[in-house]
C-alpha cells in the first residue's frame, strides 16, 4: 500500500497517531491462532496487513471507512485475535482496524443486560457483572484476553453454554450497532433477530461498535474433577449431570486418556490411565456431587471454592479449545475437530470413530444447551495430524455417520460451519459493503460490485 494513505489516514485520527506501520507490530496484529490448524498454517502464514488503524470512537472508524472505500483499501477488523480460524488474518493486505482501544463498559442495566463497546474484555466484563450480581451466560476458554467484539464476530460458545446455549441461542446478543462500509458509512441497529446478521460473519459485513449483551445471575461456583477407570464410565456419569435440570452447573468436560496427561499444572488430579470429568457446579450442590460421583464409581481428585478468574487451579484452562493448545505443547502434530454427536447415537457414533481411526482420535466432550432446550453432546476431539487428505476423510467420515462437523481448517465463514441457510450474513454484506473491502476473502459466497475491489492494495 503507498505510504500516502497511512499518512492519510493518520490525519483522519488526529496528532496522537494511532496508526502503525513498525513491520513486526503489523505482522504481529495480522495473526491469530490459525496455527492451531496445520492447513491453515500452510495458507495463512506470511499474510498481514499494510498498516493497523487503532479508533477510539465510532466517528473515527466512520472516517476511516469512507477513505478506505474511496481508495478501494481492504479493512480487517481485530478483537483481540484469539480467534483459531484465522478470522482477522488480512488475505489481501490493506488496514488492520484494531478495536482494542474501544473498551468501555457504559452500563449493566438493572435486568442484566450490559452495553459495551466491542473492545471490552470478556474478563473484565464478568468481573464487574459479578460485583452487581450477574455473570457471563457463556464464554470461551480464552476470557481473559478475548473481546467481546471478537467474541460476537467469530465465536459461537463455551463454558456456561450447558446452561444457557450457544451466543446466538435464548436471545443472548439484544442487540448490535454496526457501522457500514458505504460510500457514506452508517451507523446500523440491529436488534431481536435481526443481530444475526452479523454474528458469526467475521467483521465481513460491517463493524460491531455497540453490543447489549444478556447476562445470568451469578452463581457461587465450585469446582470438581472425577476420575473414571474408562472414558465410558466417565461420559456415562457426566452425560447424566450435564442433562439432568436439577443440576446447577457452568461447565461439564470429558476428556479420554491420555488427553489429561497433557494438563501439566493439573497433572495431580489426573491418575494415569483413567478418563476425567471437569465440573463447574454450584457450591450449594458439591456435595451431592462427590456423593453421586463416588457411586457411579468414580474418584475425585479434586474440589475447592471458585473465586473467579484467578482461582488456582482455573480449571476452564483446560477445557474448550484450550485442550487443543495444551495437546499442541505436548505434540505439534495434534490438531482438532468441532463436532455435534446425535444424543440419541451418540455411542455409537463413538463407537465407528474409535473402531475406524483407534488414537488418531482422542475424545474430549463438551455439553451445550440447545435453541429447542435439550443438552446435546458436542465434541471438540484432538486429531494427530498425518495429512489434509486423511484429515478430510476423517471429517467426511463424521458426516457420513450423522456428526456434524464445523471444520476448523478452512477459511471462510460458510465452511466453518456457521452460516445462516437463510443467507442472512451475505445480504447484509450486499447491502453494506457491495465493493467486498470488509476482510474480503472470507466470505466466498460474496461478489463484489465490478471486477477490481480491493486489487489495490493486493499482495
Amino acid at each position: 500500500m503507498d505510504s500516502s494513505h497511512a499518512i492519510a489516514l493518520a490525519s483522519l485520527l488526529g496528532p496522537d497517531s494511532r496508526v502503525l506501520t513498525n513491520p513486526q507490530i503489523v505482522e504481529r496484529l495480522s495473526r491469530d491462532f490459525y496455527w492451531y490448524s496445520p492447513v491453515l498454517r500452510r495458507q495463512l502464514d506470511g499474510k498481514v496487513g499494510d498498516v493497523v488503524v487503532q479508533p477510539l470512537s465510532v466517528r473515527e472508524i466512520q472516517s476511516v471507512l469512507r477513505y478506505c472505500r474511496a481508495h478501494d483499501i481492504p479493512v480487517t477488523t481485530r478483537g483481540a485475535g484469539t480467534g483459531n480460524y484465522g478470522q482477522a488474518v488480512p488475505l489481501r493486505g490493506g488496514v488492520v482496524l484494531d478495536l482494542a482501544g474501544m473498551d468501555k463498559i457504559e452500563t449493566i442495566q438493572s435486568d442484566g443486560v450490559a452495553v459495551c463497546e466491542p473492545g471490552v474484555k470478556l474478563g473484565v466484563l464478568e468481573n464487574e457483572a459479578r460485583k452487581l450480581g450477574w455473570e457471563l451466560r457463556c464464554y470461551p476458554s480464552t476470557i481473559v484476553k478475548a473481546s467481546i467484539g471478537g467474541f460476537l464476530g467469530g465465536g459461537s460458545g463455551g463454558i456456561g453454554t450447558v446452561a444457557h446455549g450457544g451466543l446466538r441461542d435464548f436471545n443472548t446478543v439484544r442487540a448490535l450497532e454496526v457501522v457500514t462500509m458505504e460510500a457514506e458509512p452508517r451507523i446500523v441497529r440491529h436488534e431481536g433477530e435481526a443481530v444475526h446478521e452479523i454474528l458469526h460473519a467475521w467483521g465481513t459485513n460491517g463493524i460491531i461498535t455497540r453490543i447489549w449483551l444478556a447476562l445470568a445471575p451469578a452463581v457461587v461456583w465450585s469446582q470438581c474433577v472425577v476420575a473414571f477407570d474408562t472414558f465410558d464410565a466417565a461420559f456415562d456419569f457426566s452425560e447424566r449431570m450435564a442433562t439432568d435440570g436439577g443440576w446447577t452447573k457452568r461447565l461439564v468436560t470429558t476428556f479420554e486418556w491420555p488427553i489429561p496427561s497433557f494438563f501439566k499444572p493439573v497433572r495431580r488430579y489426573a491418575p494415569e490411565g483413567k478418563a476425567l470429568v471437569f465440573f463447574l457446579i454450584a457450591s450449594e450442590q458439591l456435595a451431592a456431587l462427590e456423593a453421586a460421583a463416588q457411586q457411579a464409581a468414580g474418584e475425585v481428585t479434586y474440589s475447592g471454592a471458585y473465586s473467579g478468574l484467578r482461582t488456582i487451579p482455573l480449571l476452564s484452562d483446560y477445557t474448550w479449545n484450550h485442550t487443543t493448545l495444551w495437546a499442541i505443547r505436548t505434540d505439534e502434530a495434534y490438531t482438532y475437530l468441532q463436532c455435534g454427536f446425535d444424543p440419541v447415537t451418540v455411542r455409537q457414533q463413538m463407537h465407528q470413530l474409535k473402531e475406524r481411526y483407534h488414537d488418531e482420535i482422542l475424545f474430549h466432550m463438551e455439553f451445550m444447551k440447545q435453541g429447542d432446550g435439550r443438552v446435546a453432546p458436542g465434541a471438540i476431539p484432538l486429531v494427530y495430524y498425518r495429512n489434509e487428505e486423511r484429515l478430510n476423510e476423517m471429517i467426511n467420515f463424521c458426516r457420513e455417520i450423522g456428526v456434524f462437523v464445523a471444520n476448523p481448517h478452512v477459511n471462510n465463514v460458510e465452511g466453518g460451519g456457521r452460516y445462516r441457510s437463510d443467507h442472512v450474513q451475505l445480504l447484509a454484506k450486499r447491502r453494506y459493503d457491495s465493493k467486498g473491502l470488509l476482510n474480503p476473502g472470507k466470505m466466498i459466497s460474496f461478489e463484489p460490485e465490478g471486477s477490481t475491489a480491493g486489487t489495490a492494495v493486493t499482495r
